[in-house]
């Protein structure tokens, strides 16, 4: 063939080729050991693919179990918040119910043979035992003190008390009841403790 008929076949695979790096063209020069070459190349980019293929798909597992991970504590805190919404404002409304008490118990007894104001001290009654009702509604329970071992997880000990009358370490005095919310303290219990007479 001459050379003009083969010039218009090169320009268009040229014009193909346009672009292409000049590492993947093959100039069309070949020997056995080229091949042979290739060959390896190519199985050692194939495992090299292989290799990062494993790694990427350890990576995306790692990746699902720490997501996995993550939506499990963000449920569990979504459910916490929702159980103990209510423990700053539980702890405040404590202190109310702490003057309700400490007025019933010091309510003479005159006063409550009275007509006019027992209805009072009723009324006062009344309101006492809906706040402990709604405590019990969100989870607020009183904490037992008197005649129980001193539980530092539940108990503040104040004092002392030297008696007889009870093992060292009962709680034989409750200066302000202590209360949780659910499992968790939301006030320690004041007491005094017994210890043997010296």
């Amino acid at each position: 063939m001459s050379d003009d008929k083969k010039r218009p076949q090169d320009e268009d695979v040229a014009k193909e080729l346009d672009g292409v790096p000049e590492e993947f063209l093959d100039d069309g020069e070949s020997d056995g050991d080229g091949d042979e070459q290739e060959t390896g190349g190519v199985e050692e980019a194939l495992a090299a693919l292989r290799n990062d293929l494993d790694t990427a798909k350890q990576d995306v597992l790692y990746a699902r179990a720490e997501t996995q991970n993550v939506r499990r504590r963000l449920e569990k805190d979504v459910q916490d918040a929702r159980t103990y919404a209510a423990t700053g404002f539980a702890r405040d409304i404590l202190s109310v119910a702490d003057n309700l008490a400490r007025a019933l118990e010091h309510v003479p007894e005159a006063l409550r043979e009275d007509e006019k104001a027992s209805r009072f001290i009723a009324g006062i009654e009344a309101t006492q035992r809906e706040i402990e009702k709604v405590f019990s509604q969100h989870g607020v329970t009183r904490i037992a003190a008197m005649g129980m071992p001193l539980d530092p997880n539940q108990h503040q000990a104040m004092m002392e008390v030297p008696t007889d009358d009870a093992e060292p370490g009962t709680v034989v005095q409750e200066m302000q009841a202590g209360y949780m919310i659910r499992d968790r303290l939301l006030r320690p219990a004041m007491v005094g403790v017994a210890k043997k007479p010296d």
